[in-house]
């Protein structure tokens, strides 16, 4: 059973109002270039090698210090230093279409370069608020716009090359991977392509994959509509991470002139809370900052728990920053409802048993103090949260519960 808001009703107006409180740019931190030493085994397996490889961290780590600013002394200086590097991110969408239409002059960028679909992906994941996945999609629209493949057959092989580059690109990113496979799935599910000339019916897929690009990039604003309802006057509500779905929903709840305080946990080792109560701060939210063991000290004072996600898996649990299960835990226990705020790109085909039956995402862990060579430290980046201590995922194909995000997970994926 799953129940859509009425929140979609809202008027033109309102919408346009909300245009107003998009996030501000989120400066990014210009990936060092790739080790010379790599060997030519490595290449040989993955023509399209992550540029920021790191054997001790796993590039799902590295895709989220990029995009939620983890402060450690090594991150803070490649931040300064990428200060004056990177064009603004309002000139990337203009930028890229240049790019683009250098290819399709003489099949390459305006440097002299193959276009390569990593770059193109690369260019859009400078803009801050641009979701990985939705990068992604754009950089594959991009493919088939500069394909010069004859037939369809041709074409499918390049996209779907592109699509596994792709995804070879960061192994542990879930979002990236369901992405760009609900991407082949949207763009390649029609039956009209079989009776049209190659022209045609390149044109109605550069369509149906720039149609899937733009529904992905509004996800976000629908999903920050249909939670509204949820959201009440005088609540308390308890935010884990950085979650730019959840800063949007918080964000139309300011602008709707909700009265509600949050409560943000520090989120060690990212201190992503930090950040996040500074958003809340700047939209003049009542917000405190707990450390992340004082949550069941907490929990009394929370009417509601809010999580964003890296990816919805096919059981209705969620994979998400560590943390979340065992707030969710606290929650559950003092029947606290947990709502996750996630796009429908996010949908991955997994089903995971339990903690260890999932990809290791590592991360770089900074204690300020030496750490003897004897002690292991625990470095895992995520966690599973179960379905039965969830209580709602808002995303924008309504608000679901969770013992309906299988059903969705086939329509999607058929």
């Amino acid at each position: 059973m799953w129940w859509r808001s009425p929140s979609f009703i809202l008027d033109r107006r309102d919408q346009q109002q909300v245009q107003q409180f998009d996030g501000e740019a989120l400066s990014v931190s210009h990936p060092p270039p790739p080790s010379s030493s790599m060997s030519e085994a490595t290449h040989l397996e993955n023509p399209n090698p992550n540029p920021n490889p790191n054997h001790n961290n796993s590039a799902y780590y590295q895709t989220r210090a990029a995009h939620h600013g983890v402060v450690t002394s090594d991150w803070l200086a490649q931040a300064q230093a990428a200060v004056g590097i990177f064009p603004d991110p309002a000139d990337d969408f203009s930028s890229a279409i240049a790019l683009e239409e250098d290819a399709v002059a003489g099949g390459s960028g305006g440097d002299g370069k193959v276009f390569s679909v990593i770059d193109e992906f690369n260019s859009w994941r400078r803009q801050p608020d641009l979701a990985e996945a939705v990068a992604a999609i754009k950089a594959l629209a991009s493919v088939i716009r500069l394909s010069k493949a004859t037939t369809m057959m041709e074409l499918e092989i390049e996209l779907k090359k592109a699509s596994d580059s792709l995804k070879s690109w960061d192994t542990t990113s879930i979002s990236l991977t369901a992405g760009c496979d609900l991407f082949m799935r949207y763009v390649t599910r029609t039956s009209a392509l079989e009776y049209e000339d190659f022209n045609s019916a390149k044109s109605r897929l550069l369509e149906r994959a720039e149609k899937f690009g733009e529904i992905s990039y509004k996800a976000r604003k629908i999903i920050a509509m249909v939670s509204q309802d949820f959201i009440f006057d005088g609540c308390t509500i308890l935010v884990h991470g950085f979650s730019r779905v959840v800063l949007e929903i918080l964000k139309m709840a300011a602008q709707n002139k909700k009265l509600f305080r949050v409560f943000c946990t520090e989120g060690r080792p990212d201190r992503t809370g930090l950040r996040f109560s500074n958003e809340m701060a700047k939209l003049d939210v009542p917000v405190k900052l707990v450390i992340d063991s004082a949550v069941a000290y907490s929990m009394e004072e929370v009417d509601m728990v809010f999580v964003g996600a890296d990816g919805v898996v096919e059981s209705g649990g969620i994979i998400n920053m560590m943390g979340t299960y065992q707030i969710a835990l606290v929650a559950h226990s003092m029947s606290k409802p947990v709502y996750v705020a996630a796009e429908s790109y996010k949908f991955a085909r997994l089903y995971p048993l339990d903690q260890k039956d999932m990809a290791p995402a590592l991360r770089p862990i900074d204690f300020g103090v030496p750490i003897p060579s004897k002690v292991e430290v625990e470095r895992s980046a995520r966690d599973y949260t179960p379905p039965q201590y969830l209580t709602l995922l808002f995303t924008d194909l309504g608000v679901l519960t969770p013992s309906v995000v299988s059903d969705e997970l086939i329509q999607l994926y058929l």
